[in-house]
């Protein structure tokens, strides 16, 4: 597709956002402007276009990313709208690991919030450049330039200001460009698809406050002529064109064009010299400064009114990066490991990421599948380096959000499903058969939180395990397993709304009607002293024997290791090609615990000594070893269990203040800190994951309704000993 649309025409972009900031209301804009929707779709209706399933349009939230294809003055913008809320942070995940920039939405009344940290923790990681759109500046308690100073404060970015709002709250009607230094407002009568600039580069002279009555007039009668004029709107730009609003012209654009000089010697040295700046030059210092991550432009509007996207479109394309513009994507040779790089390049060797797999009811699985390399082309058979299996290339899609568009061939730089991949799953890299590599996998969170299923009927039993696979298919972040004591079925997963999703998609998507069990918490345990063990195993019952003999040195690490072996055998008292069994036998043996029967983290099991028979020894026979040393040495080295904690943040008017910090308190929390937000209270706490379940229900009751929280996992901590004696009690056996 790069013939009709070159590389560097391509913007391969993600939304970003805590819940309810307003990303799926954007991207509808963003589709309704472009020309790829001629609708809008509002999300409080359940008609959004991206918000396709059934559970996102009751919801009004977004659980699983969406694709699609828009185009704007000449480019090409693939777009994927990615959820908001935590427990499908997985979807924001694999979607920043495929992309090239991103939009950053934030809520001009909250500011930046929980969720907002970490979607910005999880583009850091994968050096994702971005812009940030401050939404919902008609709200009440809108504050544009709050939510700036969180940008710093909160999220380490330098932030650049380049657009201003023009009046706040219910008088905001457009905004101040300060690289064109144009005043923009919006016409509410054409749903904001028709707009009147005017210059105000005149604002920058000294006698500027002199004339905004003169000025304002002048609006209102461009406003008029081009058919945007109301009495409200004329009522607006009289009481929004202020002195203070040319004074933060003032303050604003030269901090931006001091910020951008930095990143050109020629500009910088008429920066210095006072010449004037022209528009190209400091598009081109931020389109720098972006990409080099040295600041991120700040822009402003509010989605739902239909102001500010067109502007926020011309953004996307001025300072986010095409392929071309990010670093080569980098790799290894199967065979040899070594490291190489592939170029964005239409002519090189084929080779791309399977980022996200998905089940469509007219086509069946679809693989997510970003080409970094070559040209892919149905027909052609492509290499799984990770499975090393083959896999044909039948047919090939463009997505938007559910509905799809064949095409015989994509590029480099291009975003595909595939249709009927057997082998792949997501992480899994594509590429030539004659040019091998494996590209970077991604990594996903273990689950937190679990719960039992027993299917009602013989029927639903049979319906439920292939339910299930394709469910873990689509979504890394779920896990199922049958317990072998009760003959249930454990379905873990990243919170409640995420395992409540998965159950009610089970029903209607697989018909599999199931009985759903209380949500139990994925308990840890560890050790805490070291411990050595000198272990013989010895069997002799005729014929062949049993021999192996281990020495190891059991202790305990930081929270957050996990399992750690080292070998420290000399002299081959254990032969090397026996030493993985040893491992293996501990990492099996410490799946099922000790004490409690959870798998057991963050120690290491150091392997210093031991001997064999040169008859009797075998891998089984070290497998075996391995594994009673672990449960004779764990069961002595002081077991602990460790629960997950969760990291939750509740906004509440300051009436309920007390009560919700007496409450948390009563759940094991510990208070972290408190905050103002907007006309609230933001309380940080620390409180363990099994003490929150229902919260939601009791922090309703508690505030009226008018209260909210979120939570992520934070870390695992040691259980009082008084609460070991209840998780005993109730026999589950989780991870």
């Amino acid at each position: 597709m790069s013939e009709t649309h070159p590389l560097r025409l391509y913007r391969n972009i993600g939304i970003i956002a805590h819940i309810d900031a307003g990303k799926t209301t954007t991207t509808e804009r963003i589709l309704y402007y472009t020309g790829r929707s001629h609708k809008i779709g509002e999300v409080h209706e359940g008609l959004a276009t991206m918000d396709w399933m059934a559970q996102e349009q009751e919801r009004g939230i977004t659980i699983t990313s969406a694709a699609t294809t828009c185009f704007w003055q000449g480019y090409r913008i693939n777009l994927i709208d990615t959820p908001g809320h935590v427990d499908f942070t997985i979807e924001v995940e694999r979607s920043l690991r495929v992309l090239d920039g991103a939009v950053a939405v934030f809520d001009s009344v909250a500011g930046i919030e929980p969720q907002s940290e970490t979607v910005w923790r999880q583009a850091n990681k994968y050096t994702v450049p971005r812009i940030c759109f401050v939404n919902k500046m008609d709200r009440l308690g809108a504050d544009f330039f709050r939510c700036v100073h969180m940008i710093e404060d909160r999220l380490g970015s330098k932030p650049v200001v380049i657009q201003l709002p023009i009046g706040r709250e219910g008088a905001f009607i457009g905004i101040v460009d300060l690289v064109a230094l144009k005043a923009i407002y919006w016409h509410v009568e054409s749903l904001g698809a028709t707009f009147t600039i005017c210059d105000i580069s005149h604002w920058l002279f000294d006698d500027a406050q002199k004339h905004i009555e003169q000025f304002v007039q002048e609006v209102k009668a461009q406003v008029s002529a081009e058919g945007g004029a109301s009495d409200t709107l004329n009522l607006h730009i009289k009481n929004t064109l202020t002195p203070e609003l040319v004074e933060a012209v003032h303050k604003y654009r030269a901090a931006l064009l001091e910020t951008i000089a930095e990143q050109d010697d020629e500009v910088l040295e008429k920066f210095l010299e006072g010449k004037s700046l022209t528009e190209k030059d400091i598009k081109t210092c931020l389109r720098r400064g972006t990409l080099a991550f040295s600041f991120v432009p700040v822009l402003c509007g509010s989605a739902f009114k239909n102001k500010g996207v067109q502007t926020l479109l011309d953004a996307i394309i001025d300072y986010l990066p095409s392929p071309l513009d990010v670093p080569d994507v980098e790799g290894i040779i199967p065979e040899t490991e070594t490291i190489v790089h592939r170029k964005a390049d239409p002519s090189a060797a084929v080779s791309g990421l399977a980022f996200k797999i998905a089940t469509d009811p007219f086509v069946g699985s679809l693989t997510y599948f970003r080409i970094y390399s070559g040209r892919l082309e149905t027909g052609m058979t492509l290499l799984n380096t990770i499975k090393d299996k083959k896999e044909r290339i039948g047919r090939m899609l463009l997505m938007h959000a559910n509905t799809r568009e064949d095409v015989k061939e994509a590029t480099a730089g291009d975003i595909v499903a595939l249709a009927g991949l057997r082998e792949t799953t997501t992480g899994d890299t594509l590429c030539s058969i004659h040019h091998p590599i494996i590209l970077e996998r991604m990594e996903f969170p273990d689950p937190v939180i679990s719960v039992a299923v027993e299917p009602k009927t013989k029927s639903d039993q049979e319906k439920m395990g292939l339910a299930l696979a394709k469910l873990a298919s689509e979504d890394p972040s779920l896990r199922f397993s049958s317990d072998q004591e009760t003959g249930q079925t454990l379905i873990a997963g990243m919170g409640e709304l995420h395992l409540e999703i998965i159950i009610d998609r089970m029903r209607r998507e697989f018909k599999v009607e199931a009985t759903v069990g209380a949500p139990q918490v994925a308990y840890r345990e560890t050790i805490s002293r070291t411990y050595e063990i000198d272990y013989t195993h010895k069997k002799q019952t005729g014929g062949a024997g049993q021999f192996a003999r281990v020495k190891i040195i059991f202790s305990p690490l930081e929270p957050g290791s996990g399992f750690v072996f080292e070998n420290k055998i000399v002299g081959g008292a254990v032969p090397k090609e026996y030493i993985p069994a040893v491992e293996k036998g501990i990492n099996n043996a410490r799946q099922t615990g000790v004490s409690f029967g959870f798998p057991t983290v963050d120690f290491q099991a150091t392997l210093i000594d031991g001997a064999y028979h040169d008859v009797d020894s075998n891998t089984l026979t070290f497998e075996i070893a391995g594994r009673a040393a672990f449960r004779e040495a764990a069961a002595k080295a002081g077991p602990k269990v460790l629960e997950p904690v969760m990291k939750v943040d509740v906004v509440t008017p300051e009436l309920y203040m007390g009560d919700v910090m007496g409450d948390l308190n009563s759940r094991r929390g510990q208070l972290q800190g408190m905050e103002d937000q907007g006309n609230a209270k933001m309380i940080n706490a620390q409180v363990p994951l099994s003490e929150l379940f229902g919260y939601v229900n009791t922090l309703r009751s508690m505030s009226q309704g008018r209260a909210t929280y979120s939570m992520e996992f934070s870390h695992y901590a040691l259980v009082p000993e008084a609460m070991c004696t209840k998780i005993q009690k109730k026999e589950w056996r989780g991870g």
